[in-house]
């Protein structure tokens, strides 16, 4: 089995500019599932969203392309993949040939499906939309919608994931609200380099307390894990101390190697959120 350990994280990695599927490094999603109480069929529904900001390959003439990539990866996929070896195999592309923007995109879809279910039958394929140069004006930046509970002079104290800060109004009459924070930092669960990113939870139920739930953002600080990691330990944590009947988390995380993770977890069946990035992206 493929662990973080035996991926390219944290080591001197070869530059390889031919296109090679095999660089990509799938990692099961089982084992990190486990310790947050998930065996067997997943509560929730979602996706990464991944946006690839340095992909480049030749056409037929020889001639550079560019062009930007948003990756949809669902989350009922039994595998992750990590982040490095995604960079490496998009770095393969930069001296081959290929017929078409549309081959280039059919290769990432075919083999990103291949990979995330590690061998086993593709049963929810990864979705890959290439924008090119003339559509990169039309890519906005918008920040997370929702009442911003980095307004609150809490104190912070815990650094290390503590689901007890949460708490929820759970005898009074249930509300329906958007709450975002700019606060989420964590680590990468092998290097240990910080990823910084701004979270959103929407959800209908108890009211939460904001106090609470800004102070257990904060707590992710000194954490190991990778980014669908963090986000489905919030949404799972949220759910068993709050109690909500509706819930969605969505985290936005600044780029790293020219990619950015996005994951979004929800409870209920919705569209995904646009893989809109915001201004720290």
């Amino acid at each position: 089995m493929n662990t973080p350990e035996h991926s390219q994280l944290g080591k001197v990695s070869a530059y390889v500019d031919r296109y090679d599927a095999s660089l990509l490094f799938p990692l099961p999603r089982e084992t990190k599932r486990r310790e947050i109480g998930i065996t067997g069929s997943i509560p929730f529904m979602g996706a990464d969203l991944w946006t690839a900001f340095e992909l480049s390959w030749l056409n037929p003439k020889g001639k550079p392309q560019v062009a930007l990539a948003h990756i949809t990866i669902p989350c009922e996929s039994t595998h992750i993949v990590e982040s490095k070896s995604f960079k490496l195999y998009l770095n393969s592309f930069n001296n081959t040939a290929f017929e078409s923007a549309d081959a280039v995109r059919e290769s990432i879809r075919a083999d990103v499906s291949a990979a995330i279910w590690h061998g086993g039958p593709v049963v929810a394929g990864a979705g890959v939309k290439l924008l090119l140069p003339e559509a990169f004006d039309r890519e906005p930046v918008q920040e997370l919608t929702g009442l911003s509970i980095d307004r609150l002079d809490v104190e912070c104290t815990q650094y290390q994931p503590a689901p007890e800060l949460l708490s929820a109004a759970l005898h009074e009459q249930p509300v329906t609200e958007t709450l975002t924070s700019h606060l989420l930092k964590s680590n990468c669960l092998v290097t240990g380099q910080p990823d910084w990113g701004s979270v959103q939870i929407t959800y209908t139920g108890p009211q939460i307390d904001q106090a609470g739930l800004l102070q257990y953002i904060v707590s992710f600080r000194n954490h190991n894990e990778f980014h669908e990691q963090c986000v489905e330990r919030i949404y799972m944590d949220v759910m068993a101390r709050c109690k909500p009947t509706k819930l969605a988390v969505y985290a936005r995380y600044t780029r790293r190697g020219g990619l950015d993770i996005n994951p979004w977890r929800s409870s209920h069946p919705q569209q995904p959120p646009a893989n809109v990035r915001t201004a720290r992206q």
